[in-house]
């Protein structure tokens, strides 16, 4: 059997002869660019609550996580409650928390 790397890639590796490969897993889903906020908007009051949290977005959440879906209030649909990666939580208001003083800070990735 022999392993080999797979092209442009340093950790998964491809082991020939009996079919088994391991791939890249949809949780590896990197951004290609990085753009910052310029006003508000309830995008960006998602993306700062995200990123308040120590995530990029809600893509990342759920790949860390481990979830489908994010505890939203249901009269603004902003994120309620956010689990951060050492497993304290962070509770949300139902109405804007992102001043216009730190709207410029939320990063917005394109994936």
């Amino acid at each position: 059997m022999a392993e080999r790397r797979l092209p442009g890639r340093a950790g998964p590796t491809e082991i020939t002869g009996n079919k088994t490969s391991v791939a890249m897993a949809s949780s590896d889903v990197k951004p290609k660019s990085v753009s910052h906020a310029k006003k508000w908007s309830e995008e960006i009051e998602n993306l700062y609550r995200f990123q308040h949290a120590g995530y990029r977005d809600e893509i990342e959440y759920k790949q860390v996580k481990q979830v489908s879906m994010v505890d939203r209030w249901p009269e603004t649909g902003y994120v309620k409650k956010l689990e951060r990666r050492d497993n304290t939580f962070y509770y949300y208001n139902r109405q804007r928390e992102c001043d216009d003083k730190e709207v410029h800070k939320v990063k917005i990735y394109a994936y």
